[in-house]
């Protein structure tokens, strides 16, 4: 398996290079080395690597839902909460319909495996849209009226809606009794289980790491294990149960960042780090998972079902945002947010064939070619329109994170050494302003952010707060932090 891990490694971090250079997302490199080193091409990837391929695009799945955590504040919510719950699941509903009308004339399928094959194409991939959106979020792009934050919490619900669908079809289908009253109404009950799966223990955790001074890598291992055992809580109660993990995942992170926003973006830093792995593992094996002799057997007749169930998808997604405020490029964007396919279809494409469904095997190619034309398709869709289109808020509170990373300046709890001097100090204080802009210009903003950081010398006989402390300013015409102090490693 450690030689699956080195192409994995090397040949995903070229691509991602090299679509990096063509001004293309990385991500689409990536997918594209998993389906020619995968087992169905050049087979590359041993078979031990493909028997914990799962578990493996699971865990990185949970490291970009928990910096989508860390990323989700109450005031954006508060704003896309109507047009997000629409989105969740309105454009599904459409392009499951539109599936139905048009898969049993192209692909001679009966009614209910359309409607089958629809469910499994209606999910939106969060494996793709959630890292671009947490990218545009991070550079202040649409932070004024949300929209990657709508399209990133709507993404993680949809998935949610969709297999409920799926699982109701495929009970009909195998002629199972079916309690629909149970079925729908555990769509909202899957969600805010999920939800309080997540904040008890974000809550727990801020508690705890308030309590006992662990150094950054350990509190991020605790955050990204208690995440894990949330999937396998969902795994053992789903029989019983119902419960949206992925959801609960998202709320651990927003509810530490609301508790103390310095904790969470120490976590977040450091899952950050972790995701330069987390991601070659989940797209490069992901695209492992697609069978391109399976896809071609669907030929024309597949893709024009994909492509007509996208087009009603298109009108579901337009009219989930009407009234929300946003012009039409915004629509168009919130509208190519939900194109690629991926994550879903990887995981319950093959299960209607395993069934015994008639129509499986078709079902099969159509979405294994979904993720094959769509993926690439919607992620360099998104990168590029979103790059256009979406407004850059100049007042963002992601200005601050820019602020800091560009820097490199240090959080709440961090130790420092002074260059000058060699002595020691603590970061016990930050705060986040706004000042007036030194060479003001008609271009150019006139505030721009501002952290203040108060550092205290700790010495053995003082407590915390008392002794000495030192108080500065730092703005982007600032470079006296890299000058004059070095962050500890810790």
């Amino acid at each position: 398996m450690a030689i699956s891990l080195a192409f994995i490694i090397v040949l995903g971090l070229g691509a991602d290079y090299l679509f990096r250079k063509l001004k293309l997302p990385g991500l689409v490199g990536m997918l594209l080395v998993g389906m020619l080193a995968g087992p169905h091409v050049l087979g590359l990837l041993r078979p031990e690597m493909m028997a914990v391929s799962a578990d493996f695009r699971k865990i990185a799945l949970i490291v970009i839902l928990l910096r989508a955590g860390f990323e989700l504040r109450r005031d954006t919510l508060h704003r896309t909460a109507r047009p997000a719950i629409l989105m969740s699941s309105v454009p599904a509903l459409f392009e499951i319909a539109g599936i139905v009308l048009v898969a049993p004339y192209f692909l001679d399928l009966t009614p209910l495996e359309a409607a089958i094959l629809g469910s499994i194409l209606g999910a939106v991939s969060p494996a793709v849209v959630v890292p671009l959106m947490i990218g545009f979020m991070e550079r202040n792009l649409g932070a004024k009226k949300g929209l990657p934050t709508l399209v990133l919490a709507a993404s993680a619900i949809d998935d949610v809606f969709v297999i409920v669908i799926f699982t109701i079809l495929l009970a009909m289908e195998k002629g199972q009794q079916v309690n629909f009253v149970w079925q729908i109404s555990s769509i909202p009950v899957s969600i805010a289980l999920g939800i309080v799966l997540g904040l008890i223990p974000g809550y727990l955790l801020y508690k705890l790491f308030t309590k006992v001074e662990f150094v950054s890598p350990r509190r991020t291992i605790i955050v990204l294990g208690v995440a894990i055992v949330l999937t396998w809580v969902e795994d053992l109660a789903h029989k019983y149960l119902p419960m949206a993990s992925l959801l609960g995942i998202m709320a651990m992170g927003f509810i530490i960042l609301e508790k103390q926003e310095s904790l969470a973006h120490q976590i977040s830093q450091k899952l950050k780090r972790v995701w330069v792995f987390a991601e070659l593992l989940l797209f490069v094996l992901v695209g492992a998972q697609v069978n391109l002799e399976v896809a071609w057997h669907s030929g024309l007749a597949g893709l024009a079902v994909i492509g007509i169930g996208l087009v009603w998808r298109s009108v579901g997604s337009y009219l989930s945002v009407l009234g929300a405020g946003l012009t039409w490029r915004e629509k168009l964007f919130c509208i190519i947010s939900y194109i690629p396919k991926a994550t879903v279809q990887a995981a319950i494409g093959a299960i209607p064939l395993e069934a015994g469904v008639p129509g499986g095997e078709v079902i099969l190619a159509v979405a294994v070619l979904s993720i094959l034309v769509t993926a690439p398709i919607g992620a360099i869709g998104i990168s590029l329109y979103g790059e256009r289109v979406l407004e850059k808020d100049d007042l963002s509170v992601y200005r601050f994170k820019t602020l800091r990373e560009q820097l490199g300046l240090p959080r709440v709890g961090q130790r420092v050494r002074n260059k000058a001097h060699g002595s020691i100090w603590k970061v016990i204080e930050e705060r986040e302003v706004w000042v007036e802009a030194k060479d003001h210009t008609p271009d150019a903003p006139p505030l721009v952010p501002a952290i203040h950081l108060r550092y205290w010398r700790p010495r053995p006989d003082l407590a915390l707060g008392k002794g000495k402390t030192i108080f500065y300013a730092y703005t982007l015409e600032d470079h006296s932090f890299a000058e004059n102090w070095e962050i500890m490693e810790e």
